[in-house]
């Protein structure tokens, strides 16, 4: 006897329950941690993967480093749930050896420059040079940089290079947390530094250029899992997204430069 039309529906509708039922028991909720640099291109890319994997991806931001109460090794600290750690390479790496990251986890996965910004409609300084940036420094009466990987290296090396170290005292700062385009945008600094994936996506601020090549900090940032990820595979699955060829034209477009699998 051919089963009736009736009895078909009712055995198509519960394979589709079966089948739905299934893909929610393998979907994740991917928790994540990143830091600035990488944030822009990666929060353009999260819509794909979770159409991809149908996994769900919950986002907290915040510094590779600092003290702030929002820094990824401060979140740690305080026990905050997380899956995937996306930050500053060397910052990765020491929350590796403490013990906070999965050992052989990290992902080298984006080179990352250092940019000059200035409010937008005003002069762009010169910054073909060296020289001519340390010009435009000793010019300025106020300027900006992060308190992360960038601006510890423009506070504690970029300045000693130029030899302005003592001169920058007085007008330099640091801004902590807050976007440092902000800052320009605000006119509270006349030029500001930071990454240049940072800077692009803030408005009312005009991007001179990078930093000259004989002062250029090149930032990798890199992902990681950590030790107290309840869903590490997904976790993996995420970083594999972030490193494909199919994540390549957003994180170009974000200012950066993709790292190949296999290579610094």
């Amino acid at each position: 006897m051919r089963p009736s039309s009736a009895t078909i529906r009712a055995l198509l509708l519960g394979l589709a329950t079966v089948l739905l039922l299934s893909a929610s028991a393998r979907a994740a909720e991917v928790r994540v941690m990143i830091s600035g640099g990488l944030a822009p291109a990666f929060n353009a890319l999260v819509p794909e993967y979770e159409k991809q994997t149908g996994n769900k991806v919950l986002v907290a931001y915040g510094p590779s480093m600092g003290t702030t109460v929002d820094a990824i090794p401060v979140r740690l600290e305080r026990g905050e749930p997380t899956d995937v750690l996306i930050m500053v390479g060397f910052a990765l790496a020491d929350l590796a050896k403490k013990g906070k990251v999965v050992p052989d986890s990290q992902v080298n996965l984006v080179k990352s420059p250092i940019g000059v910004a200035v409010k937008a409609g005003a002069p762009k300084p010169d910054i073909s040079s060296a020289d001519a940036l340390k010009r435009a420094l000793l010019d300025a009466k106020t300027v900006a940089y992060s308190d992360s990987a960038s601006g510890v290296y423009i506070s504690t090396e970029m300045f000693k290079k130029l030899g302005i170290d003592e001169e920058m005292k007085g007008k330099a700062r640091q801004i902590p947390a807050t976007p440092v385009g902000e800052i320009v945008a605000k006119g509270e600094a006349e030029i500001g530094f930071q990454q240049i994936s940072e800077l692009k996506p803030v408005a009312g601020i005009e991007i001179v250029g990078p930093v000259p090549a004989e002062l250029q900090k090149i930032t990798v940032y890199s992902a990681g899992i950590a030790t107290v990820s309840k869903e590490p595979e997904a976790g993996k699955a995420l970083i594999r997204f972030l490193g494909s060829q199919a994540a390549r034209e957003e994180i170009v477009k974000s200012g950066m430069e993709p790292i190949l699998p296999g290579t610094n």
